[in-house]
């Protein structure tokens, strides 16, 4: 015994949006979430140019970001006062818990040869004895 259907029984298939627009939904909070930014967005700096190996990051890092201006940025949060107690103070705060952090100076190519010594002065009063400065690969021309 067959059963025949007629046309109008059969439903139309229709595609359902519903989860394809979930995947989406997760897919996009993903890459929101795996992103990465800007390093430098504290602060404006143009780093010196150097003919050296790219260096590999460290597991304790405290990056110290010095523009142009002398003004300090200490894990990506610009000092008030750029002053060598202040910034002292900043780091032994970044420093707490770490064993052994090593200090990364980004100083804008203009920064002023002071500056960059006070961030070296605020390094040794908090303890910190590994230092090392962030270079550039130089421009093609």
């Amino acid at each position: 015994m067959a059963i025949r259907f007629s046309r109008r029984d059969r439903e139309e298939p229709e595609i359902n949006l519903i989860p394809f627009i979930d995947v989406l939904l997760v897919v996009l909070i993903f890459l929101m979430l795996t992103a990465t930014f800007s390093r430098y967005t504290q602060l404006q700096v143009r780093l010196p140019e150097a003919d050296a190996e790219a260096a590999q990051t460290q597991a304790h890092e405290i990056v110290v970001a010095i523009g142009a201006d002398g003004r300090y940025a200490v894990a990506g949060q610009v000092l008030t006062t750029p002053s060598v107690q202040a910034l002292t103070a900043a780091l032994q705060q970044a420093a707490q818990g770490q064993t052994e952090p090593t200090l990364v100076i980004n100083a804008d190519a203009a920064a002023t040869h002071q500056s960059v010594i006070n961030a070296m002065e605020a390094a040794r009063n908090a303890g910190l004895q590994r230092i090392t400065f962030a270079t550039q690969q130089p421009r093609e021309r």
